[in-house]
């Protein structure tokens, strides 16, 4: 991967606030839906602030393998299949309330999305991470590339 297409990897995920997350429903088929982020401080994962009344909760919480799909922004002009893109792959797990990591994890998520502050209060409401095990990075055409996990941490380190 080129200097240029590591930049716009990390630009992806640290400058995007909303993906489509990708979970598996209860009969087992592909469902998606939308939400906010915020990487991990090592940023090769996630966290999500989920309502556990939502379907793509419920299905993460029996089936904990999911996908975050983020894109650069699309501003109209252009081919968006030039757009830089990126997907995580791995598996999810609920952060413990009370707990020192919860509260480090949603000083973040509130850091990053201050009107999400409120939601905290609601007792439906819980911080999930994916760790992303796999990730795909295309950047446009003949720009495809697929990392592990570890591989991604290394580049955001650098």
């Amino acid at each position: 991967m080129n200097i240029e297409d590591r930049r716009r990897l990390v630009q992806v995920l640290l400058e995007q606030r909303w993906a489509a997350l990708a979970t598996l429903d209860d009969a087992g088929l592909p469902s998606v839906s939308f939400v906010a982020y915020a990487p991990e401080p090592d940023r090769a994962g996630c966290v999500v602030h989920i309502s556990r009344l939502a379907a793509h909760t419920r299905h993460l919480l029996v089936r904990p393998q999911a996908a975050l799909g983020i894109t650069e922004a699309d501003g109209g002009r252009g081919d968006p299949q030039l757009l830089a893109r990126v997907s995580l792959q791995g598996q999810v797990e609920e952060i413990p309330r009370g707990s020192a990591e919860y509260d480090a994890a949603r000083t973040r998520y509130v850091a990053r999305l201050p009107q999400a502050a409120q939601l905290f209060g609601f007792g439906d409401f819980v911080l999930l991470r994916l760790r992303a095990d796999t990730v795909r990075y295309v950047g446009g055409f003949a720009r495809a590339y697929t990392l592990t996990g570890e591989e991604l941490r290394r580049i955001l380190a650098e």
